[in-house]
């Protein structure tokens, strides 16, 4: 099946990806499917929400289970980069662990840091065909109060009170902190580019 799939669950911002996806001529399909997910080209696990009550949906589903399994190229975006790692400080919750990594929660040093981080920022040190044709400094909207750590895993950064990994990748998984869904026409290309992986 040569299928872009979105993984379907209640946490996502999934109408925005479909909608995205249209404007580089994809169409995908929204499934929760064991057999659909199995057998994609790629799979998106998107996310706006809170954690734990993502982890439990996806528990309850065996979708942790799935997707640690796949073999195809996945891209988490935003919340759905953060329950691709460990666990997170959000309500200490163990999360499905393709990145050893500990989501870490913003603590601001005074009034200007809000949190969450809401708006644009840009990504650097772009180290991944993930951003084939992508300029460094380019912009991306961030919605988040919860990062992970700069590490091995790192293909791009951002800074907002600290440096943080806004991009990683393991192998096969890819993952994104902003929204390229929400960025224009750079956050468009990045989703061509994971289409073209």
């Amino acid at each position: 099946m040569n299928k872009i799939i979105v993984i379907k669950y209640p946490v996502g911002n999934i109408q925005s990806i479909l909608f995205s996806l249209e404007r580089i001529g994809v169409q995908a399909i929204v499934t929760n499917s064991k057999e659909y997910i199995q057998n994609s080209a790629k799979v998106i696990l998107p996310g706006v929400g809170e954690a734990s009550f993502a982890m439990k949906y996806l528990k309850k589903n065996k979708l942790d289970i799935i997707l640690s399994q796949l073999k195809q190229p996945v891209l988490g975006i935003c919340l759905g980069m953060q329950l691709l790692c460990k666990e997170s400080e959000e309500s200490k919750t163990n999360c499905i662990g393709i990145f050893d990594l500990s989501i870490k929660k913003f603590y601001s040093k005074n009034k200007e840091q809000k949190i969450p981080q809401i708006g644009w920022n840009t990504i650097q040190d772009l180290k991944s065909p993930l951003f084939k044709d992508i300029p460094n400094d380019s912009y991306q909207y961030f919605v988040h109060s919860y990062y992970a750590p700069l590490g091995k895993y790192t293909i791009a950064k951002t800074n907002y009170i600290i440096n943080y990994s806004s991009a990683i990748n393991k192998d096969n998984f890819y993952a994104v902190q902003f929204h390229p869904e929400k960025s224009s026409f750079i956050g468009q290309k990045i989703l061509e580019n994971f289409i073209k992986l």
